[in-house]
């Protein structure tokens, strides 16, 4: 048979993690992709003029002779499909990518060949599962004939394709009004964590790379709107060279984590990369040594300050990526990661930027009034203005909260941000023994969330228990990565080491803690009693200056205190602790008692 040359539309679809479906359920998964073949593609393809060129197990290639029957046929099969899973758990569903690029190909025995086959396929790799990636050829002739919206992914650099090409992600129907549209079901976290890699030289701590890996995939697995694959699947990938496209391919994730320790001795190193599954970029990369001698020690620590880490990181990419696509009808899960995202990136002096971190919130929580998430950041930026004394109006924004808190937990009584909010709040209203019991239950549900442990050593500290808060500032402060937090676990720490009358060490805390934050005018107050005590007058009266610049009405120590108690820190022996220290400090540098 001679060799043909045609311009062609080339469909090519494969199923979403086809690999853990069938190591999941293999002759389920089989049985029922049959079914799906027999009854919605193969008479979809039919009926829109398209000709099957060859199936694989998770795929098929086809060709049509023009793009919009193509993309209708994709478009149909897609929507037949989210009506059939609607009813099943994500992680069992049958979900296709689709890719779809119009290009000149080589016709040979009833096959295809050529680059439009190979950029149709690479399209696919580049969709969602049960979503649909087009070229830019196609997206111009649909143009007009379809009614169907387009996000531009921008040009593509796709595996062994010379040249960019410009792909587009397609969405429903834009005539389509919010209550018609299928729920987005489909986790914005979905990862993987392959198996570290032991690097020492002693094979016996194979079991504690593996201990890892099962201690982070079962504390991500805990994160809200997260899909984590199983223990048990990802070790299916243990001691082989992967690709990490592959792997999100196969596992239908759009994150893998790799990571390695080596143990030398009693220290124990730390190397991990966070992988963009769909484009194969590193989103985040991390290396830090640990030196507990205790194994359980180690892994718990490690296990910790990586979930923390992981969890910022990845709400960071996602926000970036939801701000890149400018969707004009936004998903209210996407506006609640996009204010986390900038809610992590905000200092806490940017007033307007949290008043923009609000409105996304509440247009979320007009779209979706049972938003928990939505709920929960707003009080918690509402107490967190109150408690850092940024708040111009304290009573409204705790009347605000108080609600916003106490709907969010009748909705979901586990929420463990919620917990942590509200004994944050409880705090805030001088309600300290409440506020522990919110903040101990906060982290029996998340042990790793280092601001809750912060919370409670705070809450200890302030019902006159400084040496038993240490130990949580100083946890605070190893899982802690973002400076305007661990800021905080220095200056509570340096308050602790001050009442304990070990005042050497409370000056350096609170240097550290005015490093990282310079902007916090308690800081320098804090920092000016420790030296004032030392007898460093110039260099306290230095720091009031500083602290007077940012805050000037804190400018005596009776204003001081009852701003104080208006954060949240009346208590009757935490006042008793700073009287004998901080403000005999801060006398002996000069500071007015009225």
């Amino acid at each position: 048979m001679p060799t043909i040359r045609r311009l062609a539309a080339i469909f090519a679809a494969d199923v979403a993690g086809y690999s853990r479906l069938i190591g999941t359920d293999e002759q389920g998964t089989l049985s029922r992709l049959k079914v799906i073949r027999a009854e919605l593609i193969d008479p979809s393809i039919a009926a829109h003029n398209g000709r099957i060129v060859k199936t694989t197990g998770d795929g098929l290639l086809a060709e049509f002779g023009s793009s919009v029957d193509a993309l209708r046929c994709a478009h149909e099969t897609q929507a037949s499909l989210r009506e059939r899973n609607a009813g099943l758990a994500a992680d069992s569903r049958i979900e296709l990518r689709i890719g779809i690029h119009q290009g000149d190909i080589v016709v040979e025995d009833g096959d295809i060949f050529g680059d439009g086959v190979n950029i149709a396929a690479r399209l696919e790799g580049l969709a969602d599962p049960g979503g649909i990636c087009v070229s830019a050829r196609v997206q111009e002739d649909a143009a007009g004939k379809l009614d169907l919206a387009f996000r531009d992914l921008g040009e593509q650099q796709l595996k062994n394709i010379t040249r960019p090409v410009r792909a587009f992600a397609v969405g429903a129907e834009r005539h389509l009004s919010r209550s018609d549209k299928p729920a987005n079901s489909v986790p914005l976290i979905s990862l993987v964590v392959l198996p570290f890699t032991n690097l020492s030289l002693d094979p016996e701590q194979e079991y504690f790379a593996d201990a890892i890996t099962d201690d982070l995939t079962t504390d991500l697995s805990r994160v809200t709107d997260s899909f984590v694959i199983a223990r048990s699947t990802a070790f299916a990938y243990k001691g082989k060279g992967v690709d990490v496209r592959q792997v999100a391919r196969e596992l239908g994730v759009r994150y893998v984590l790799e990571g390695s320790l080596r143990r030398m001795g009693d220290r124990i190193q730390v190397n991990v990369q966070l992988i963009d599954g769909l484009t194969g970029s590193h989103v985040w990369a991390d290396r830090f040594a640990t030196d507990h001698c205790d194994l359980a020690e180690s892994q718990s620590h490690i296990t910790a300050r990586l979930a923390g880490t992981l969890y910022i990181e990845l709400v960071r990419d996602i926000g970036r990526r939801i701000e890149q696509e400018h969707v004009a009808d936004p998903h209210p899960r996407d506006l609640v990661m996009r204010a986390r995202a900038l809610w992590i990136e905000t200092s806490p002096s940017d007033t307007e930027a949290r008043v923009g971190i609000i409105e996304l919130l509440e247009r979320a929580l007009i779209l979706d009034p049972g938003s928990v998430d939505a709920r929960v950041l707003i009080a918690h930026i509402l107490v967190a203005d109150i408690a850092d004394g940024l708040s111009s109006a304290v009573e409204l924004d705790e009347a605000r909260a108080e609600p916003l808190i106490s709907e969010a937990l009748e909705l979901n009584p586990n929420h463990s941000e919620a917990r942590r909010v509200m004994g944050h709040l409880r705090r805030v209203q001088g309600r300290w023994a409440e506020s522990r019991v919110e903040l101990e239950t906060a982290i029996a549900l998340d042990p790793n969330d280092s601001t809750a442990i912060r919370q409670l050593g705070l809450t200890l500290l302030l019902q006159g228990k400084p040496e038993v808060a240490i130990p949580h500032f100083e946890r605070t402060i190893r899982l802690e990565m973002r400076k305007r937090y661990m800021f905080n676990g220095y200056a509570n720490l340096g308050r602790c080491q001050l009442f304990l009358d070990r005042i050497d060490e409370s000056v350096e805390s609170f240097r550290r803690a005015r490093m990282l934050a310079p902007g916090i005018w308690y800081v320098h107050l804090e920092l000016a009693a420790a030296l004032g005590l030392r007898g460093d007058i110039e260099e306290a009266k230095s720091e009031i200056a500083e602290a007077l610049k940012i805050k000037h009405e804190a400018n005596s120590i009776a204003r001081w205190r009852a701003i104080a108690v208006t954060q949240g820190f009346g208590h009757p022996q935490f006042q008793a602790l700073r009287e004998k220290t901080s403000y005999a400090g801060l006398r002996g540098a000069g500071f007015p008692d009225e």
